[in-house]
């Protein structure tokens, strides 16, 4: 399914793009709590935990699920090297609390380097003269390292 797809991904990108040898993997659950063994509901345990497995069948270092009130902070503390939300929000709200104003975002999976600013289009600032290019520099330097493959893996979680 799809959480095995980009298990792999995610890890084949770790290895090939990142530089990391043996990448540790966390999935966050969907669920308050990772569904706190299906008293929030069952999606962990029906769907998560058996891709989770699939994932650690075939050699990948996959971790969970996890609850997203611990999972990142546990991140950050370097045991895992990246965590799989499993919407948007959840995982956006994390990395943009730690790293708004310098942080990018890569999409893997595409034939090119795709990366973007934290704070995206920011539409709602447009002429104000308040706008801060340190994202969008950051954003281009990546891109240009990943295009020369020649990035150096950051001392924390991506």
């Amino acid at each position: 399914g799809l959480l095995v797809a980009q298990g792999r991904l995610l890890h084949c990108e770790l290895r090939s793009g990142w530089g990391i040898d043996a990448p540790r993997l966390a999935f966050c659950g969907l669920n308050p709590h990772a569904s706190d063994q299906g008293l929030f509901g069952d999606e962990e345990a029906e769907v998560m935990k058996p891709a989770i497995d699939r994932l650690r069948s075939r050699g990948v270092d996959a971790t969970g699920p996890l609850p997203a009130d611990t999972v990142f902070g546990r991140a950050l503390d370097g045991e895992f090297d990246a965590v799989v939300a499993p919407y948007h929000d959840v995982g956006m709200a994390a990395f943009k609390t730690v790293s708004f104003g310098h942080g990018v975002n890569v999409t893997l999976g595409l034939p090119f380097p795709r990366t973007s600013p934290d704070h995206g289009t920011a539409f709602d600032i447009v002429g104000s003269g308040v706008a801060d290019p340190t994202s969008t520099l950051e954003a281009l330097r990546l891109a240009v390292r990943l295009v020369e493959g020649r990035f150096d893996t950051p001392g924390g979680p991506i």
